[in-house]
């Protein structure tokens, strides 16, 4: 018999039956994270079968796990091939990072300095989950923790229109993120990625909005769009553009040499 939690008011006292997470929403935790670290990629077919043998559920959980990961905007239904990772295009990601950058830079140009001592302490909260997540190896996690960082610095302007419309953007750019980790992991790690994310935090404490947007230019969330970018479908004028742009920003780029690969 599943055991239930029971969560009490600060005097000790009994307050409410919290009931252990259903099968369903286990398997959606589970499909979902398979996601964000790429075990199923974008445009992947949902195969029923396996999941039920590799998850060890059965179909109706699971069928229901995916209902919710379509709502979330993960999965969707496509004729002939069933469900699928929606696919991410080359367009998809130019609006992504686009308006990511936008957001990230009236954040930092309104909240940096840092008035406020407990946003400041937010991002350093931020910084130590995500050494949590590097440090148990958990790629997925890691993921949405270098989210809840970036979060924390647009927190830095108070503003909270702002932090939720960046917060709007959390499944879609967790998508991208984890797209680019898979590109920087083999030469970085998980702990090069909370390196990345210190400098930002350090910096940010140095008081400089333009040094906090130089780095930010520069964090490395492009990585996968300069390695995969052409491979991917669903190309505009406006996000070729965007990719020639990137490219020419390469490191050695000017000098008429090929970039390392980061």
């Amino acid at each position: 018999m599943a055991e239930r939690t029971t969560a009490t008011t600060p005097d000790g006292t009994a307050h409410r039956i919290t009931p252990p997470p259903s099968l369903s929403l286990l398997a959606a935790e589970a499909v979902r994270k398979m996601i964000l670290t790429g075990e199923l990629q974008p445009g992947d077919r949902v195969v029923e079968n396996q999941l039920t043998h590799q998850l060890g559920v059965s179909r109706p959980p699971l069928r229901e796990a995916l209902r919710v990961l379509e709502q979330e905007g993960l999965l969707v239904q496509q004729p002939r091939r069933g469900v699928i990772v929606v696919p991410i295009t080359l367009h998809d990601v130019y609006e992504i990072f686009t308006l990511r950058d936008q957001l990230e830079r009236m954040a930092v140009e309104l909240g940096v300095p840092v008035r406020a001592p407990e946003r400041f302490q937010r991002c350093r909260s931020a910084l130590r989950d995500l050494e949590e997540a590097a440090t148990a190896g958990d790629a997925a996690t890691v993921t949405d923790r270098a989210f809840d960082f970036h979060l924390a610095v647009v927190g830095l302007a108070g503003h909270r229109r702002l932090e939720d419309s960046y917060r709007s953007l959390s499944l879609q750019m967790r998508l991208c993120m984890g797209m680019n980790q898979r590109a920087r992991v083999a030469g970085e790690g998980l702990w090069g990625i909370v390196e990345r994310h210190r400098a930002i935090l350090e910096t940010v404490e140095r008081g400089n909005p333009q040094e906090v947007l130089d780095l930010l230019a520069d964090h490395g969330q492009h990585t996968f769009v300069r390695e995969l970018g052409h491979s991917l479908g669903g190309r505009s004028a406006e996000a070729e553009a965007w990719l020639a742009r990137l490219g020419r920003s390469r490191p050695d780029a000017a000098a008429g040499r090929e970039a390392p690969r980061p």
